[in-house]
């Protein structure tokens, strides 16, 4: 690397584009090629009709400050990190507030701020202590049920998890080391909306990978129609799932090493591959666009709230449609 390409202070800050085309002028083109494709694509699942159409309003990473503006909808979904110290008093106040919302139906994860909730990373001053939900779902590698009589007795299926890998200390909840396998076999296979803290690697995340690959492994298997995270703030957006080659084809490229730009451009297996991803992708338009198909992938949403390394609440509420 040149000497005067610096290298991002923060493991959750976004390196710049020189640096990640130094690093891997391969994968930097397939990370903008892959969303211009989705784009062309479309959406890769189109809600229920209405009156049986169910919104979703995905939050996260809010640490102990209250967004302005919450749209209305019928599912209030907050995928963790409610504070920063994850102190009873600081979750208690949260949860108050969201509770104070005017959703019918809300569902909570904890994130690795929220320390109460992990006994390993629980403070002594809180061992006796416990949080007051009210009409709140929390759920901590469990599933709910809710039925919606307004859009004609509907039923969604949520599940959620809280673990990450280990991106600090021991006042860190629900860590684990990220060679370890964490999730396989632990997401349910019937569930509309899958809830986690930490994205699946290369999907909504930075080019480093902070996600997991065992959840992305799991998440293909589970295959839900929306998957809410957070934990990775510069992540912050939506991206349509076709669970096809062609995403696999991402996949294989992004997993690949920072080898530099002269191995990169020599890499002749490699570009095979972003010839496999852009064929697969270009079915997949004609399908959607000039075939009529219809498409059965899903949605991931990075929720966060939190802009970058900043501590502002910038970035707005996602709302989806199921």
């Amino acid at each position: 690397m040149l000497p005067f390409v610096k290298a991002p202070k923060s493991p959750f800050e976004p390196p710049s584009l020189l640096f990640q085309f130094l690093s891997s002028p391969m994968k930097l083109l397939v990370r903008y090629l892959y969303a211009l494709l989705l784009f062309l694509r479309g959406p890769a699942f189109h809600p229920s009709s209405s009156p049986s159409r169910i919104r979703l309003i995905c939050i996260s990473d809010t640490h102990s400050k209250k967004p302005c503006l919450i749209p209305l909808g019928d599912v209030l979904i907050h995928a963790g990190d409610l504070t920063n110290l994850g102190s009873t008093s600081e979750i208690q106040a949260h949860v108050d507030w969201l509770s104070s919302l005017p959703h019918p139906n809300k569902i909570v994860i904890a994130g690795n701020h929220d320390s109460y909730f992990d006994s390993a990373s629980r403070s002594t001053a809180d061992a006796d202590k416990s949080i007051r939900w009210g009409d709140i779902h929390y759920l901590q590698h469990s599933t709910t049920i809710l039925v919606f009589p307004r859009h004609g007795n509907r039923k969604l299926t949520f599940y959620g998890a809280p673990q990450i890998p280990q991106c600090g200390g021991t006042e860190f909840a629900f860590q684990y080391q990220r060679s370890s396998d964490a999730w396989s076999e632990t997401v349910p296979r019937a569930i509309d909306v899958l809830i986690t803290h930490t994205p699946p690697k290369y999907h909504l995340d930075l080019s480093s990978g902070l996600g997991c690959e065992f959840l992305l492994e799991e998440v293909w298997k589970a295959r839900p129609k929306v998957h809410v995270f957070g934990h990775v703030h510069a992540g912050y957006g939506r991206e349509h799932i076709f669970w096809d080659e062609g995403q696999q084809a991402y996949e294989r490229i992004c997993a690949r090493g920072d080898n530099g730009v002269l191995i990169d451009v020599l890499a002749v297996r490699g570009w095979l591959v972003v010839i496999k991803m852009i064929w697969y992708s270009v079915l997949g338009i004609l399908w959607s666009r000039m075939w009529g198909g219809d498409s059965k992938g899903g949605i991931m949403i990075n929720a966060s709230l939190t802009y970058g390394t900043t501590s502002k609440l910038e970035n707005p509420p996602q709302v989806v449609d199921i």
